[in-house]
């Protein structure tokens, strides 16, 4: 699943656009790379969001159109 995509149905970042700007602008490493829009995440990928507080997460699903109450599922916090 692409970055933006995933960023959005996880519902880290509210907007898509917002989560594509992000990545435009350096702000998301995947595994310790910078992340491009379409760069595609996987189960077990690191993604770090670099906001005012700096947040580093676990994939652990790359599920499609989660529930709002499911989409906490798909990620695990590391900081």
């Amino acid at each position: 699943m692409r970055i933006d995509k995933y960023l959005k149905n996880s519902r880290i970042i509210k907007r898509r656009t917002v989560a594509k700007e992000a990545c435009e602008q350096g702000r998301v490493l995947i595994n310790g790379k910078l992340a491009k829009p379409g760069d595609e995440v996987k189960i077990g990928d690191r993604v770090q969001i670099n906001f005012t507080n700096p947040i580093e997460i676990e994939v652990l699903d790359v599920s499609d159109n989660p529930r709002k109450d499911a989409s906490k599922e798909l990620y695990k916090m590391l900081n």
